[in-house]
């Protein structure tokens, strides 16, 4: 087994409150100057980036997980993943469908753009992108796993966005991959808190809004390659793959 860095949890440029720093090109060089292995793109409710982000990071040694952080009914922030960029486009259309016709106002909450590898706009979000979809936890977690994807409740522990400050305990019934936790609390305590099962993967991101904060959270994959479906034992902690936080 091999051990890879990741920092799974990066908005870009499309989010608004991402910086304008954020373009594909900086933060793949900035994620390489951090010694990171895999890096996960999640914007608000938003897969759009993704596909120059990973163009970007071709050939470099970085392996890019397209994916979302998604912000359900409840206003719980989910990260979801996907293997490919069909099933990311396919999970883009479900997320047009759900989120509401909110416009955006640039100059309260920030630019929504896509840009290419010369930072060139190519795209722009009239959607505030911020904004709660009119889809549950469950149901969100029921459509990522329809296609094949990854889901992992976002920043857990965090008094607001997440899933112990809206609904106040881990509903038994949730089908996640694992928990996303901050700084704040080690795994133990969580695991210990919220009486899970002491297998239950948890995983630790910076959440990066700007350039600075890549890579200040981690986590270390041991499994063969960085290959999704490597991915996926890990998560699962099967076959030797595991998650270890330090």
């Amino acid at each position: 087994m091999r051990s890879f860095l990741a920092d799974l949890h990066i908005h870009t440029i499309l989010s608004p409150c991402g910086t304008l720093e954020m373009s594909p090109k900086n933060i793949v060089e900035v994620a390489l100057e951090k010694k990171l292995d895999i890096i996960g793109i999640t914007d608000h409710n938003s897969t759009r980036q993704c596909k120059i982000v990973m163009k970007e990071a071709e050939n470099k040694g970085l392996t890019v997980y397209p994916g979302v952080e998604v912000t359900t009914r409840e206003e719980i922030h989910c990260l979801a993943f996907f293997s490919n960029l069909e099933e990311t486009e396919e999970f883009q259309l479900y997320l047009d469908e759900q989120l509401p016709f909110i416009k955006n106002n640039p100059s309260l909450f920030g630019d929504q753009v896509v840009v290419d590898e010369e930072e060139n706009i190519v795209f722009e979000e009239e959607k505030l992108l911020i904004s709660a979809i009119q889809s549950s936890i469950d149901q969100v977690e029921s459509e990522v796993h329809r296609l094949n994807g990854i889901f992992i409740p976002a920043h857990v522990n965090k008094a607001k966005d997440s899933l112990l400050s809206q609904l106040g305990f881990i509903p038994k019934g949730l089908n996640a991959d694992a928990y996303e936790i901050n700084r704040h609390i080690s795994k133990e305590s969580f695991i210990e808190n919220n009486r899970l099962n002491s297998s239950t993967t948890v995983i630790r991101n910076s959440d990066s809004h700007m350039l600075d904060s890549i890579g200040e959270q981690v986590s270390t994959f041991e499994m063969e390659s960085t290959d999704f479906n490597e991915f996926r034992l890990a998560l699962k902690n099967q076959s030797g793959r595991k998650v270890v936080l330090k």
